[in-house]
């Protein structure tokens, strides 16, 4: 197992390995266990008590960050005709047809989020094999498959995150930057747990949300109290 770092070990020094931190001192915390030279990401790990093999224990779900995730979004969509004029209007970076599905079937893939309208999904559900495994594919259940463009383009652009359990039951998602303020961090991840909370799903037995962790792109991780980041959402 590799060594960590002087500046790691130093980091980690500052954090209590067995405390679970309101959420208020966590995110004052990051900032100084984070050990990148540049504005890193923070990111929100939290273990579900869920077993994602069995259907009505799977979690999935958007929200919309309050103070987004600091970073600049590319968004292509599928549409024709006046919708593909409104993703224009909204703010998309690339929109087309099949123009736009032949040059991603030619190994394009500069884009975050892909939106599409249900009219096109017979002619994007080509590219299924390439788009699926990176997790771009259109999704109705993500709200990246509709015909209100202009506001599925403009939540994406604001700050809208996906969030979906992953085999070990735990969900991954980035709630923001290192440089944020205490309140933004302490709000976008008030949202992101309430989100999650709110997905629950039928088949979810025992204690649902098991251990919530938020860590810098460089540097040790902050466990969180549950309870007091559930409580900064109804706050």
């Amino acid at each position: 197992m590799a060594k960590h770092g002087k500046r790691y070990r130093e980091a980690a020094g500052l954090v209590e390995a067995e405390r679970r931190y309101p959420l208020s001192e966590a995110v004052e915390l990051i900032p100084r266990v984070s050990i990148s030279r540049f504005d890193g990401t923070v990111d929100l790990h939290l273990r579900l008590g869920v077993d994602p093999r069995h259907a009505d224990q799977l979690v999935r779900g958007t929200v919309v960050l309050p103070h987004g995730t600091g970073k600049s979004t590319r968004v292509i969509v599928f549409a024709q005709g006046e919708k593909a004029q409104e993703a224009l209007r909204a703010g998309a970076d690339e929109v087309g047809g099949e123009d736009l599905v032949k040059k991603i079937d030619a190994g394009w893939f500069e884009f975050d989020v892909a939106v599409a309208t249900p009219d096109m999904m017979g002619t994007v559900g080509r590219l299924g094999k390439k788009l699926g495994p990176r997790g771009l594919m259109p999704n109705p259940k993500s709200g990246t498959v509709t015909f209100d463009i202009e506001r599925a383009v403009g939540e994406v652009k604001s700050g809208r995150v996906e969030f979906k359990v992953d085999r070990a039951g735990i969900v991954h998602v980035p709630v923001g930057r290192v440089s944020f303020s205490t309140d933004q961090l302490s709000a976008n991840v008030a949202a992101l747990v309430d989100a999650v909370n709110r997905a629950k799903p039928s088949g979810a037995k025992g204690t649902y949300m098991r251990t919530l962790t938020l860590a810098p792109t460089m540097g040790p991780g902050v466990a969180v109290d549950i309870p007091s980041a559930l409580a900064a959402g109804n706050a």
